[in-house]
């Protein structure tokens, strides 16, 4: 039996075709995209045809070569956690989608953080629900149903309006311990928002069969069932099997996420941690910067030199700590922690220190040191200590980058080979739900998942180094944005 797994990101749609009977994936397809032109500072938006025309031409790519796709039984849907989808009575898209990274809603969130007894940042659904109602009453009027990037591809998939509670939970809007819909939060937004909220689904439900129309589009039959999906975090987590808690996944990408699976909701007030359910029942604390990988890009935009040649010159030309300079990498604001109005500044810099090699390992050093800090936040609050770190997304292929965390958290850092987890987590969520049988259990039986990985091992007389690094970024990171005004830090 074969199962599609695809994954809408916010720089493409990636979709695989995975083989229960060998364990691999067998074929790929893939299609690119961006975000809307705009001029509005903090707006992030795509329009959700966009990835509807992106699902079919990956997921034609990845039929084209295949012979036997009358055995494909189940497609799974990961997608970027947030973003905002609004129909109307229709069934027809409202408006862009309001994304992850779109912080326009930076005072909604203050807003209704203010009214609950925990904090909401601007990336989390609820903040642009309320912007759209303060900013454009015209499509707020429209509004009747509120979907997220995974489940309206499976209502294009199937018709059926639905959502699974590990991508709700990134609402703002669900009671994350009893994972259901929250409607305090609801209403605080508007009296109408609880009738807009789709119906919920167990990780191992289905959401439907594949409509007549869709099915011909693709190249399928309509027999094909569609799982309840997820979020693209949760379904790396499934990808790289991890099934208990210790494990920790960290994601380099557009954004950079760190999380883990836990037996018990992790619950932050403050809004550091996200509380968020996983893709197989049980729950997955997680922190999420905004900057990551684009960080990078602007050092080499700014030095005219390409990833792999600033990879090199910061091993010759730089050392562990740099030399004392210090990248915080805000360059779009941040969510961890929640300071939407912070910028990216370098720090100690002295005559004849600043080089393109040490700002790239600056930046790599800053963002890896915000990720540290919250990984602490979420042991704080009751998570366990973790034994080691299985990294993915496009920045897992810098192997400088890879040793840099594993000295910092001074935890083996595991690099799998495939790379593209999250679609392959939706595919293996798509084979659970066609077997009906708990998604953990599926993954727990796929011995032949975990694919032949990297090891890179933390060096110990580093440890003092990184240590004073971290130390100094989380002083300076205080002091200049703590206090800013519609910021706040806990």
């Amino acid at each position: 039996m074969l199962h599609i797994g695809i994954d809408i990101g916010t720089q493409g749609t990636k979709c695989v075709v995975w083989d229960k009977e060998s364990g691999n994936i067998i074929s790929r397809g893939a299609f690119s995209y961006g975000l809307l032109p705009t001029t509005k500072e903090g707006a992030a938006e795509q329009h959700p045809s966009t990835w509807i025309e992106a699902t079919i031409a990956a997921v034609r790519q990845a039929l084209e070569s295949l012979n036997n796709r009358g055995t494909i039984s189940s497609i799974g849907v990961s997608g970027q956690q947030h973003g905002m989808v609004l129909l109307d009575e229709f069934g027809e898209v409202v408006r862009p989608a309001k994304l992850w990274c779109d912080v326009e809603s930076s005072s909604e969130a203050k807003q209704l953080s203010e009214a609950l007894d925990y904090t909401l940042v601007p990336s989390f659904t609820a903040t642009k629900l309320l912007w759209t109602k303060n900013n454009e009453p015209h499509n707020w009027a429209r509004a009747r149903h509120l979907l997220l990037p995974s489940s309206y591809i499976n209502y294009w998939l199937t018709g059926v309006i639905a959502m699974e509670a590990g991508d709700a939970s990134g609402t703002g809007l669900l009671d994350v311990e009893k994972k259901s819909w929250d409607k305090k939060a609801a209403d605080l937004v508007d009296e109408k928002v609880w009738n807009m909220l789709p119906t919920l689904r167990e990780p191992s439900q289905a959401v439907g069969a594949l409509r007549q129309e869709v099915a011909q589009t693709l190249g399928l039959t309509d027999t094909v069932v569609v799982s309840a999906g997820c979020g693209d975090n949760a379904c790396s987590a499934l990808g790289v099997g991890i099934t208990r808690p210790g494990q920790l996944v960290m994601s380099l990408g557009t954004s950079a996420t760190l999380f883990g699976m836990s037996s018990t909701p992790v619950l932050d007030p403050s809004g550091t941690v996200a509380p968020f359910c996983d893709a197989t029942g049980a729950w997955l604390p997680l922190i999420c910067l905004l900057n990551c990988t684009a960080v990078l890009q602007e050092v080499c935009n700014l030095t005219g030199k390409g990833h792999e040649e600033l990879t090199e010159l910061s091993k010759t030309t730089s050392s562990p700590g740099c030399n004392g300079v210090t990248f915080l990498t805000y360059l779009s604001g941040e969510r961890t922690p929640n300071w939407p109005h912070a910028a990216g500044t370098v720090l100690g810099i002295k005559h004849g220190v600043l080089t393109p090699g040490l700002l790239y390992r600056a930046a790599m050093e800053g963002i890896t040191n915000a990720l540290l800090a919250g990984f602490h936040g979420m042991q704080k609050l009751g998570m366990g200590d973790a034994y080691d770190i299985c990294l993915v997304g496009g920045g897992a292929k810098n192997k400088l980058w890879g040793k840099i965390i594993a000295d910092a958290f001074q935890l083996p850092v595991r690099v799998p080979e495939e790379t593209e987890t999250a679609a392959l987590g939706a595919a293996l969520q798509g084979a659970a739900c066609v077997e009906t049988i708990p998604v953990s259990e599926f993954i727990s039986r796929q011995k032949q998942l975990i694919s032949p990985a990297d090891v890179i091992r933390p060096d110990s007389s580093l440890k003092e180094i990184y240590a004073e690094s971290f130390t100094r970024h989380q002083a300076h990171s205080v002091a200049l944005f703590s206090n800013m005004q519609g910021c706040k830090h806990k």
